[in-house]
């Protein structure tokens, strides 16, 4: 039995063509070697649903009424996950990591678990269970989890070489650049090995720290990195990631960037044993001391321009490209005096407790003084008169005037030759050092909340950094892929002048002033698009009368599928 649909066109009274439509409920037999049909019914005048589920009853499927039946037992959060294993599996991420077994299942878990609800590890047990993850994955335990760490930390060097000879070959990276820079983050309890008092980028006083150099593309893509303890010195940092970058990409003439700290004159000095090639910029010091006695270093030079090379006898060997940023040169200012203004008011408050009496020694006024002035590094902008009984101050217009002649002013160092890279690239190049900063940024915001350290031993400790290191890896792609839907600038211009300052776009500046997309949708922010896409559920549902469950996943928003086109899409660019 079963239900047939014949169609025909014939003419009516009145000469139209018109089409007939008739439903039929037919059984169908054999009768001398022919097949026949009887009609039992005519169904022509039942609507569309009702026709539709006699087919699917003739067919063998059990109708039940659905707002009776059908039960959701439990909804999960599936669609940040999906993302992050879409971008991980497009990108060939998961078989990098190393070969399939529990350990890995457990590692692309925590990287989700990383990019999308960033925690402690034992937190990140609970947010397992929260979501798709904990379904897939079956129980994990705090054993299982730590294993799965220790794991990934014996692979480091296999993963970081598979990932440096991926970006940092000459097909990709013709101009063989690589970007380096330090930061540290803080550290809980007191049993860390690693950690240890030091300058704090962070600016946590008072607490123990680590330290990590992180080694990126020229676009900002974090490739390696490398812990050490919270009181080593940028230079012992930069030697070490020096002599691992070589034997990590096989690319003899790199080029490593670091800013003034980081590539020192004593590290450039280590650094001429090696092929490897720097970008850095000078100090203020020795900024000033070529600007000295008739110096190369003259605000003539930016007459015409807002950079040139000059030479130097101190740094033979080396180029120096001097470089103007009006910009800067105004903010500067503008800092000073406001600097200048506020130290003032804060001697005010001493001079007043000397007037008072509450302050009768010089030296105790001298040590309150001093602490003051160097908060802001401005002692050398007064001369003051102190004795036990009075304050008094005037400002050094020689000394202010002398730091105001160089005023955005910065000065590019290399050894790197005009043949390799023109002025203009050098100036650029040092300046995509910022894309370092930003990875950074997202390590310790809300992104990927890398501090503070929970771990007490060094492996661990080290495992957790280069987990942090892999979630900002995926993270910098999926941020580039779903950029058409955030407030991301996508094109940002390039000034024609290296120097000048870098402006948005005018559709990243519409996008932000009317919250929307070119076609009117609303736009997200990256966080806010990753909590629109976990609504997106992966249901256990039962029906009334069975013992069985099934899962089901919620159909996408347009937004939604959009996203994960856009994730395939860029994984497909960057797998070519």
């Amino acid at each position: 039995m079963h239900v047939a649909v014949s169609k025909a066109r014939r003419m009516n009274k009145t000469g139209v063509e018109v089409e007939y439509r008739s439903v039929l409920l037919r059984t169908s037999f054999r009768e001398g070697g022919k097949v026949k049909h009887e009609t039992l019914a005519n169904l022509s005048a039942l609507p569309d649903s009702a026709v539709d589920t006699l087919r699917a009853s003739l067919a063998g499927k059990t109708m039940v009424d659905a707002d009776a039946a059908l039960h959701i037992m439990r909804s999960l959060p599936h669609g940040h996950i999906e993302a992050v294993y879409a971008m991980a599996r497009g990108l060939g991420f998961e078989s990098m990591l190393g070969p399939a077994c529990r350990e890995r299942e457990i590692v692309m878990a925590l990287l989700a678990a990383q990019i999308c609800a960033p925690s402690s590890k034992l937190a990140t047990l609970s947010f397992f269970a929260d979501t798709t993850l904990g379904h897939d994955l079956g129980v994990v335990n705090t054993d299982e989890l730590y294993r799965a760490m220790d794991w990934l930390l014996a692979r480091q060097p296999i993963i970081e070489k598979a990932l440096t000879r991926a970006y940092l070959r000459p097909e990709v990276n013709p101009d063989k650049l690589a970007l380096f820079d330090l930061s540290s983050s803080w550290v809980t309890g007191t049993h860390n090995p690693l950690a240890a008092f030091g300058y704090s980028r962070d600016r946590k006083r008072g607490v123990q720290q680590i330290e990590y150099g992180m080694l990126a593309t020229q676009a900002g893509v974090p490739i390696a990195v490398r812990v050490f303890p919270g009181n080593t010195a940028d230079p012992t940092a930069f030697i070490k990631i020096a002599a691992d970058i070589q034997a990590l990409s096989g690319v003899e003439d790199m080029v490593m960037v670091g800013d003034r700290g980081m590539i020192t004159s004593a590290r450039i000095t280590a650094l001429k044993d090696t092929t490897l090639g720097w970008v850095s910029v000078l100090r203020n010091t020795a900024i000033q001391e070529l600007a000295q006695d008739q110096g190369p270093l003259q605000m003539s030079l930016f007459d015409q321009q807002n950079l040139a090379e000059i030479s130097h006898p101190d740094y033979p060997g080396e180029r120096l490209i001097a470089c103007y940023n009006p910009a800067l040169a105004a903010m500067r200012k503008h800092k000073r005096a406001e600097l200048l203004d506020v130290t003032e008011e804060r001697l005010k408050t001493i001079q007043k407790a000397v007037t008072a009496g509450r302050l009768k020694n010089a030296g105790k006024t001298g040590v309150r003084v001093g602490k003051t002035l160097g908060k802001n590094n401005m002692a050398k902008h007064f001369t003051l008169t102190i004795t036990d009984t009075s304050l008094s101050w005037v400002r050094n217009p020689e000394s202010i005037a002398k730091e105001a002649e160089l005023d955005g002013i910065y000065v590019i160092r290399t050894n790197v030759s005009d043949t390799t890279m023109e002025p203009n690239e050098a100036v650029r190049v040092y300046k995509s050092l910022a894309n370092v900063e930003k990875i950074f940024h997202c390590l310790k915001s809300q992104d990927l909340q890398i501090r503070p350290i929970y771990h007490h031993t060094e492996t661990r400790t080290r495992a957790h950094v280069f987990l942090c290191m892999l979630a900002g890896h995926l993270t910098w792609h999926l941020r580039k892929a779903l950029a058409p839907l955030t407030y991301t600038d996508e094109d940002r211009p390039v000034p024609v002048e290296p120097v000048a300052a870098v402006t948005r776009s005018a559709a990243a500046a519409r996008k932000a002033s009317t919250q929307q997309l070119a076609d009117g949708t609303l736009a997200y922010t990256y966080q806010a698009l990753l909590r629109h896409l976990a609504t997106r559920t992966r249901n256990t549902m039962t029906m009334a009368g069975t013992n069985g469950t099934f899962e089901l996943l919620a159909t996408p928003t347009q937004t939604q599928h959009q996203a994960l086109t856009l994730i395939h899409d860029h994984a497909a660019t960057y797998r070519k």
